[in-house]
């Protein structure tokens, strides 16, 4: 498993329990923040799945 691949999904971690931190205290902005670190660990993620690939 790639160095991407786990901070991306070490990055999703961290987006989920933001979000719901942000969704328990209703702060929108930190939700969002949560949100958007989902998304950035899935796009890690799946650069790390694509450099594995083309790297064997």
């Amino acid at each position: 498993m790639s160095n991407d691949k786990l901070k991306g999904k070490a990055n999703q971690v961290k987006g989920e329990a933001k979000k719901a931190w942000g969704d328990l205290i209703n702060d929108e902005q930190k939700a969002a923040e949560g949100e958007k670190d989902k998304v950035k660990g899935k796009i890690q993620e799946k650069a790390g799945e694509l450099k594995d690939k083309f790297t064997k």
